[in-house]
Order: structure tokens, then C-alpha cells, then sequence
């Protein structure tokens, strides 16, 4: 017992000093990975579940993604690390009874696995779209994870800032945003998301933003690769047909 509270100690240790790091935004991500065979009852049960919350005026919101390996993730901004505490389903469940156990029950059946963790953003070495810009049809994401040893993690920030001052000197409009891991992952990775219209859309722009960066670009890259020992990329949508967002007052 003694162990395993020293353990929780330094795990929340870790996070606290993670999140002072970056004094940015934190995320709660929940991930379900989803049976093939069973995506469209999934994706129901979750239509159900958002429904209840809807009319039991649950007053927190997430976004949904979807990963083409059938993972899906609902996002949920957080202040601070007290609210992991709150419970803003509570009255929900209370009020629907078993209801509310069949609705979990439907979407666990769906599943072969499921967890949450968190997530930080890390603006200094996104490179975002000008305030403003309307992105709202660029659903399709590209994400990227730059796995890396806790060793090398200052000299990979050192690369990924070179990188963000080459697009930003280049006039690049191929935007991302970057995210680092937080408590509840196994391992240490930057996440870089890129969003498109589709996939088509992504691969067009990334080969026009070859042409703006140059030549020069692989030098510039190399300060990052030189310290990623694990490159991990994915391809999935936000899902704004599975995201909650509570009414308005």
C-alpha cells in the first residue's frame, strides 16, 4: 500500500510539473476502441447517450474524433485538476435509473477496450491559422505522434521551434497545432494535428507546402527527427455528429 501511494505521489507530481510547464490548456480525452463489426451500433448508443444529455441539460461539452482504425475519442476541456473530481453525470443517472446503465451497456458491448488520460496544448510550439480564419469545413485530421526519450526532450523542442520559425519565415498556411501527453499515457509524445477538407485535401496541401518551405526544409526537419525514436501517424476526422455541446442559458 505504501508503494503504491508513493507511486500515485510521483505520478501526480509528474502532471502537476507538466501542466506548470506548458501553462496551457488541459484535456481530459476518454478512448474507446471500437469493434469493426459493431461501429454503426456504437456510434447509436452514442447519439442516445448525447440525446439524454441534452435533455438532462448536462452542462459539460466534448468534441469527438474518429481514427480510421475505429478508436474514438471524446475531448473535454478542463481548468484544473479538481475537476476530475466533479461528477456532472450524476443527476443524469440518478434521474434515468436503469436507463442510463443501458445506454453504458450498449456502447461497452461495442468495445474491446476503453481509458482516459490527459493532454496538454502546447501553443508555443503550435503554429496556428491566424485569429479568425474560418476552418470549420476542415474536419479531416493528420496526427502525428513524436515519440521520444524523456533524455532528448529539450533538444526535440529545440527542433520543433525551428521548424515553427521556417514555416512562419516561409508564409506557410499549412497550420497545426501541438499537444503533449499528460497523466494516464504509458509514454512520453508530442501529438502534432494537421487539419484538411479530406484526405485528397491533405495530401495536396502537403505537397504544396514542400514548394513554400524549399529545399531547406529537410535540414529543418532533421533537428526534429534526430530525436523522435518512435513516429507514430494517424489519419480520422473530428466528428461533430458524436461532440456534445449543452445549450445555452
Amino acid at each position: 500500500m505504501k508503494t503504491n501511494k508513493t507511486i500515485l505521489l510521483t505520478c501526480l507530481s509528474i502532471c502537476i510539473t507538466v501542466c506548470m510547464s506548458y501553462a496551457q490548456q488541459m484535456f481530459l480525452v476518454f478512448e474507446d476502441n471500437v469493434k469493426p463489426s459493431k461501429v454503426m451500433d456504437y456510434e447509436k448508443a452514442v447519439k442516445e447517450y448525447n440525446n439524454a444529455c441534452v435533455e438532462h441539460e448536462v452542462d459539460v461539452y466534448w468534441q469527438a474524433a474518429s481514427q480510421d482504425d475505429f478508436t474514438y475519442y471524446y475531448i473535454s476541456p478542463i481548468e484544473k485538476m479538481a475537476d476530475l473530481d466533479e461528477k456532472p453525470m450524476k443527476e443524469m443517472a440518478e434521474a434515468m435509473g436503469d436507463k442510463f446503465k443501458s445506454m453504458l451497456t450498449d456502447m461497452d458491448k461495442c468495445t474491446t477496450a476503453s481509458g482516459s488520460y490527459m493532454m496538454y496544448a502546447v501553443d508555443d510550439l503550435s503554429y496556428k491559422a491566424p485569429e479568425g480564419t474560418d476552418r470549420s469545413d476542415l474536419n479531416y485530421r493528420a496526427w502525428y505522434e513524436l515519440h521520444y526519450q524523456s533524455e532528448n526532450k529539450e533538444k526535440l523542442m529545440e527542433g520543433m521551434k525551428a521548424v515553427k520559425a521556417m514555416f512562419e519565415e516561409k508564409g506557410s498556411t499549412e497550420y497545426y497545432n501541438v499537444y503533449h501527453t499528460g497523466f494516464g499515457t504509458m509514454e512520453n509524445y508530442f501529438l502534432v494535428s494537421v487539419a484538411a477538407k479530406d484526405g485528397v485535401d491533405s495530401e495536396t496541401r502537403g505537397k504544396e507546402n514542400q514548394k513554400v518551405l524549399g529545399p531547406d526544409r529537410y535540414e529543418t526537419f532533421d533537428k526534429v527527427m534526430a530525436y523522435v525514436e518512435n513516429w507514430v501517424e494517424h489519419r480520422g476526422r473530428m466528428r461533430p455528429d458524436l461532440s456534445y455541446l449543452p445549450k445555452k442559458s
